[in-house]
C-alpha cells in the first residue's frame, strides 16, 4: 500500500470525520482501513481523500467521506447484523460495510459498476459481501428480513418494499427527496411494527432509479 495514501486516509478519518463529532470507533477504524483510492477512477486518484464527493462513471458518483460516515454510523453496526446495501456503485460503501456486519448483500442496478465493485471486492477479501444485479428499489427479498438496510441514491418516498424486508428493530437510512428540493438524509426505525423517521442531514445524492424511484 502506497503510503502516501495511508497518511491522507488518517488525516481524512481525523479531519473531515471525528472532528464533526462522529465518534463510533468501529466506523472509524473500517474507514482508516479501507483504500477509498481503489474505488475512485485513476483521472480523479490524486483526489480520493479529498472532502468531496467524485465522479465515478455512468452518471454515478462515490460520496464524501463524511456523508459515508454519517450514513454508517446512523445503522448503529456492532457485527452480528445482515445488511441490504442499494446502489453498489463504487463499492467503497460497501467495504466499509464488510468489516462492521456479518453478511451485506448489495444491489446494483448498472452491472459494468456491478462487475467493477466485485473485482475489488476479492481484491480486498470481503468475503461476505454478495453482489446482485438488479432493481435495488425492490431490495432483495430471496435473502430478507435484514437488520440494516441503507440506500445511496434518492427516493421520491420510502421504498415499501424495503420497508417490508427490514427486521424488528431494524434500522434504514436513505436520502429522501423533499417539496422544497432538498434531499434529507433519513433515518427510518422498525419497532414493533411501527416505523419512524428522524432526519439527520440535508444532502445531495443522484436519483434512486427502478420501479420505486425515478423511471427510465
Amino acid at each position: 500500500m502506497n503510503d502516501r495514501y495511508w497518511i491522507e486516509r488518517q488525516k481524512m478519518v481525523e479531519e473531515q470525520i471525528r472532528h464533526r463529532g462522529l465518534q463510533d470507533a468501529r466506523v472509524l477504524g473500517a474507514i482508516a482501513e479501507v483504500p477509498r483510492h481503489l474505488f475512485v477512477p485513476a483521472p480523479a486518484r490524486e483526489a480520493s481523500y479529498d472532502d468531496t464527493p467524485l465522479v465515478i462513471g455512468y452518471g454515478q458518483t462515490i460520496s464524501q467521506p463524511y456523508i459515508v460516515a454519517l450514513m454508517t454510523s446512523a445503522l448503529e453496526l456492532r457485527g452480528a447484523e445482515r445488511v441490504l446495501e442499494v446502489g453498489t456503485g463504487s463499492g467503497y460503501q460497501t467495504a466499509i460495510l464488510s468489516r462492521l456486519a456479518v453478511e451485506i448483500h448489495t444491489v446494483e442496478l448498472i452491472p459494468k459498476l456491478s462487475a467493477r465493485a466485485a473485482r475489488l471486492f476479492v481484491l480486498l477479501k470481503c468475503h461476505n459481501v454478495s453482489v446482485h444485479v438488479g432493481d435495488g428499489s425492490l431490495g432483495w427479498p430471496i435473502a430478507a428480513p435484514y437488520d440494516a438496510i441503507i440506500v445511496t441514491a434518492a427516493a421520491p418516498a420510502l421504498p415499501a418494499p424495503l420497508i417490508e424486508q427490514l427486521a424488528d428493530h431494524g434500522r434504514l437510512v436513505i436520502p429522501l427527496a423533499s417539496s422544497n428540493g432538498y434531499q434529507l438524509l433519513t433515518l427510518v426505525r422498525c419497532e414493533g411494527g411501527r416505523i419512524s423517521e428522524q432526519v439527520l442531514a440535508s444532502v445531495c445524492f443522484v436519483p434512486l432509479r427502478g420501479r420505486f424511484g425515478v423511471k427510465g
